[in-house]
């Protein structure tokens, strides 16, 4: 804080004497920030002509309070009969947002996430911080932000399994088909949760990039086996279902492996590599497709094979 003059204005002695209390503001801003009342032209360059208090004597309380204010019915009195003029700590700057101040409050997080630490902020405040009429307390910044991306990513979430089941129905040319393609992303979500948990037990922006990223490559991974299967039976002539199923599978084990295998190799460095500077995002985000790359490739094998055998169309059995 830093030593203000605080002028508290009295309407009624300004009434009395035919000002209003706008005037008096207007006199007072005048005095200390000034005020543009003409311009001055030398050799072609203009100035402006700015009229303000003596710098020298607004330090002065007593020639502040002294401070001559124009009235229309008795000349020039003093301020400090129209206002109540007091000496005071106060803010040396005063920030406005959307015409209402604001005090800014800054901290940085370190060894926490910043979810847990902006709810601890907001539970102790609630208890031991009483706001009054026309208060409010409001987190911006980088929380800001992560809530805000966090909600359109949701929205891309669901738009991305709706986008994925409608191109896996209009390549199969049935839904049931793109279900047992879509097995995978439960299969998936095992491994992505338990990857969450190890990369601190927060759903962050970079986890669900993560999960968005994770479920492509699941699905990819289950149309390589279904669409095997199926030209197993229509192209290639295989009679017997339950081999049919049996040999895509196996067929497109080592495909599998090799594709996972390599996702999840490049992704190893990345995933070991908390704590360094900038990995705040890719870390997480490793972290969630590495575990549910692993755990989607491992029970793909068996879940989709089974289901696929169990739920096929009699057509196909046939």
């Amino acid at each position: 804080d830093v030593p203000v003059v605080r002028f508290v204005l009295d309407r009624t002695a300004i009434a009395r004497y035919g000002l209003h209390a706008s005037d008096v503001g207007e006199a007072i801003e005048t005095s200390f920030a000034g005020a543009t009342v003409g311009r001055i032209f030398d050799r072609g360059t203009a100035f402006d002509l700015v009229v303000k208090f003596d710098p020298s004597n607004s330090g002065d309380f007593e020639r502040v309070a002294d401070l001559p204010i124009d009235t229309p019915t008795s000349g020039q009195v003093p301020i400090r009969l129209l206002a109540d003029v007091r000496r005071e700590e106060g803010p040396n700057m005063v920030l406005r947002e959307n015409v209402q101040r604001r005090i800014v409050i800054s901290c940085n997080v370190a060894g926490r996430d910043l979810g847990s630490v902006v709810d601890d902020i907001r539970s102790n405040i609630a208890q031991a911080v009483p706001m009054p009429a026309g208060y409010r307390v409001e987190y911006g910044g980088q929380f800001e932000s992560q809530q805000s991306a966090a909600r359109r990513l949701a929205v891309l979430f669901v738009g991305v399994i709706a986008g994925l089941f409608m191109l896996l129905v209009l390549a199969f040319g049935r839904a049931r088909d793109a279900v047992n393609v879509m097995v995978n992303l439960p299969l998936a979500l095992i491994g992505g949760v338990a990857g969450v948990f190890l990369a601190g037990g927060v759903l962050s922006v970079a986890s669900m990039i993560g999960f968005i990223t994770l479920f492509g490559i699941a699905t990819r991974n289950g149309i390589m086996l279904v669409s095997h299967i199926q030209h197993l039976i229509r192209e290639e002539g295989v009679a017997d279902f339950r081999k049919a199923v049996e040999r895509g599978a196996h067929e497109r084990l080592v495909p599998i492996l090799m594709t996972a295998m390599a996702a999840g190799l490049a992704l190893i460095p990345l995933a070991v590599g908390g704590g360094k500077t900038g990995s705040e995002i890719q870390t997480p985000m490793a972290i969630v497709i590495l575990c549910g790359l692993t755990t989607s490739t491992l029970l793909n094998m068996v879940v989709v094979p089974t289901l696929y055998l169990r739920y096929a169309q009699p057509a196909e059995r046939s």
